[in-house]
């Protein structure tokens, strides 16, 4: 299930840490990529999801971007692009604030690790 908009804001006013990773960075998918693997390895073992929020910088300030559908498919499609495996559960959209756009990804805990990128 999505993150409330209070959720979102928790995690943006909260440091980042072993669930939550923040970039400004709309195309880094290597960065994206690496940080869903990470959170689909659970090495901390919380049996929790762990966000990758795009369109937040370090300390969760928003940089006003926007996001279309197509990156969002595009986001979503790293999940089955090969270069993640085994293929994580993961969930892609994005929430609306007066000041921009924040685009998640949302990768839940793996049954089968370890998982690994091959950017």
């Amino acid at each position: 299930m999505p993150l409330t908009k209070d959720e979102i804001r928790s995690l943006l006013s909260d440091i980042e840490n072993e669930r939550v990773e923040r970039t400004l960075s709309i195309d880094n998918t290597k960065k994206m990529s690496e940080a869903i693997c990470s959170f689909a390895n659970d090495i901390r073992n919380t049996n929790m999801p762990g966000y990758f929020i795009i369109g937040a910088d370090d300390n969760g300030n928003l940089d006003g971007q926007k996001f279309s559908d197509e990156q969002l498919r595009a986001y979503a499609g790293l999940r089955n692009s090969g270069t993640i495996l085994p293929p994580p559960a993961m969930m892609v959209y994005k929430e609306s604030f007066d000041d921009g756009e924040v685009a998640i990804i949302e990768v839940l805990p793996s049954e089968d690790t370890p998982c690994a990128t091959k950017v």
